[in-house]
């Protein structure tokens, strides 16, 4: 029975919290898929973790606490990022609360592994080692990884640093909630009772700020989508801001290309359109039908696409006003 219950404690914090994320998200955009992955990644990371920080123990020669505060962290912060920073630059993330649940899944899976590990290194270890683990350091590795994805997600949306600088004060965010919790600044049982009581609110106020954001998007992005499409559609676009700009454009491009480049606005707008519709209907609890068009349009506009070339899509994209969450909202199509 004490074996259960310290299992119970180790385990299930981390399992309920990540388990009423994905409840409290209204729009549910992360898959079932994708959390295992998180979790799998999260568990790879905590594997190569054990490899990585023996070699940097030996090399470093610091005694265990130095080591637990000031490398520990540095190396476990990285491995776990590496997922985050792969969905982020793939555009697979469209909203922070996303963002949030897949970092919190990849420290969750990290956590998980780690629990099972010193369960099988701490044979004597009490109730009490257990509840600081389960209800402070498991809940930690989530909410580190979580913040990390949020910072990194927020900063590549709004563009406001250089690519490869985007990662990194989220990675230092993380590091730092890492090595403070790993200092012991206050006793293990009330620093884990302090995570587990600060880190809800903080990922409350993420929620709500990313459902008013997609909502705002959502408004505002159908809204100007399908004026656009109506413009194009309507047989008159040369008296239209598209038109104005495709003539300022026309010397530099075959008449083709600009036919193509036409073309192109309509499919990517009817399927922006199509992607919104999708995500409105998801909130309200409903699954669109299967359309068998959205194939054949990701097949033209990848022809289209061709056609047009490198510097006439750099051309058109003034028009297109294409965004991080643009670009997810295409991937999420075609995983449908």
């Amino acid at each position: 029975m004490g074996a259960a219950i310290e299992i119970a404690v180790a385990f299930l914090p981390i399992v309920l919290f990540l388990l009423f994320m994905k409840l409290f998200d209204s729009f549910k955009l992360i898959t079932a898929r994708l959390t295992l992955a998180a979790l799998c990644a999260g568990a790879l990371a905590a594997i190569l973790a054990v490899t990585a920080n023996q070699l940097l123990f030996n090399w470093t020669g610091l005694d265990t606490a130095a080591f637990s505060r000031f490398v520990s962290p540095v190396s476990e912060e990285l491995l776990k990022i590496l997922l985050i920073i792969w969905l982020v630059h793939a555009n697979r993330l469209g909203f922070l609360v996303d963002a949030a649940i897949a970092g919190f899944a990849v420290g969750a899976g990290f956590a998980i592994v780690e629990n099972i590990y010193y369960m099988s290194v701490l044979v004597d270890a009490g109730l009490a080692t257990w509840l600081v683990r389960g209800f402070g350091t498991a809940v930690m590795h989530g909410g580190a990884t979580a913040i990390a994805a949020i910072i990194s997600k927020d900063l590549a949306d709004r563009k406001v640093l250089p690519p490869f600088l985007v990662y990194l004060p989220g990675l230092g965010a993380a590091i730092l909630i890492h090595a403070l919790f790993n200092m012991f600044l206050l006793p293990p049982l009330t620093a884990a009772l302090m995570v587990f009581i600060l880190l809800p609110p903080v990922l409350y106020l993420v929620f709500r700020r990313s459902e008013q954001n997609t909502r705002e998007w959502l408004g505002s992005g159908l809204d100007s989508d399908t004026e656009m499409l109506r413009l194009l559609l309507a047989g008159n676009i040369s008296e239209t801001r598209i038109g104005q700009y495709l003539k300022s454009i026309q010397e530099k491009f075959s008449p083709d290309v600009v036919g193509d480049m036409i073309c192109y606005l309509r499919v990517y707008l009817e399927l922006s359109i199509k992607a919104k519709g999708l995500l409105i209907m998801k909130e309200n609890g409903f699954d669109l039908p299967d359309d068998p068009e959205i194939e054949s349009q990701f097949t033209e506009m990848g022809f289209l696409e061709k056609n047009i070339g490198r510097t006439g899509m750099l051309a058109i994209q003034p028009l297109l006003k294409i965004s991080n969450t643009d670009l997810w909202q295409l991937h999420m199509l075609q995983q449908e």
